[in-house]
Parts: structure tokens; C-alpha cells; sequence
């Protein structure tokens, strides 16, 4: 993801943790097809997350990593997770999801995020009008 730029981050206002603080958004059709494949895992650590706009589902073909996948709906309500989705898998499509947030594995034990929880989804430049 380094030719990527941060744009935003995704803060879990039902829980009060933030689950990202550099998000990439992958919303043409090139980024949400080429997502994390063939990655390092160096290269998506802690604090950063990958927004795929529009999304129902995702796999992990051709990644060297696990990653927790969060399934959004239009207003950001966790919609359905799949924790620690080992590479070489395909994750269920869920036709209610708006979006799908990857994230490093274990984001969503760490931050005790669970279906229902309202996410606020940022992808303006990091830190503007960051919640407290």
C-alpha cells in the first residue's frame, strides 16, 4: 500500500476506539480488484485499514496475511465481521453491505467490535475533525 495515500480513519463511535488512523479507500474498479494481494504484512500494520467502496465481499487470494473484515451498510452500521480471515479464502457476500473495511488481524477483538456498532468514516485528510 505504499503507493497509496492515507486519507481518513474509521473511529467505532459505539465502542469509542478508533480501528483505523490511516485509512486507504479502494474505490475504483483496478483498487477494490488489487485490494492487499501480494502485500507484505509489513506493509499494512497496525492503525491503518483498507475501505472498499462499493463492496459485498471480499477473498484473500494471493495474500500472505490474515486480516479481520468489518461489512458496513450505507451508514456505516457493522452489517457483519469475519475475524482473522486466513489468505487463500474467499469471505461470504453479504448483498445488505455497502462497504467492507479490511483491517490488520485482531482490530476487531482488540476494539471489542461487534455487529451494530456504528463505525464514523473519515476519508478526508487524517486528523480533520478527528473525534476526542
Amino acid at each position: 500500500m505504499s503507493a497509496s495515500i492515507a486519507c481518513g480513519y474509521a473511529f467505532n463511535r459505539t465502542r469509542r476506539q478508533y480501528l483505523a488512523t490511516r485509512l486507504f479507500v479502494a474505490d475504483t474498479h483496478w483498487s477494490r480488484f488489487r485490494g492487499l494481494m501480494g502485500k507484505p504484512s509489513s506493509d499494512f500494520g497496525q492503525e491503518q485499514g483498507l475501505l472498499i467502496v462499493p463492496c459485498h465481499g471480499v477473498h484473500t487470494l494471493w495474500m500472505r496475511f490474515p486480516i479481520d473484515v468489518v461489512y458496513l451498510t450505507r451508514d456505516n452500521i457493522v452489517l457483519h465481521l469475519e475475524p482473522a480471515l486466513p489468505p487463500w479464502r474467499w469471505a461470504p457476500v453479504r448483498l445488505a453491505a455497502a462497504s467492507v473495511l479490511e483491517l490488520p488481524e485482531n482490530t476487531v477483538r482488540l476494539t471489542g467490535t461487534t455487529i451494530g456498532d456504528q463505525l464514523e468514516i473519515d476519508t478526508r485528510a487524517p486528523g480533520v475533525n478527528a473525534p476526542a
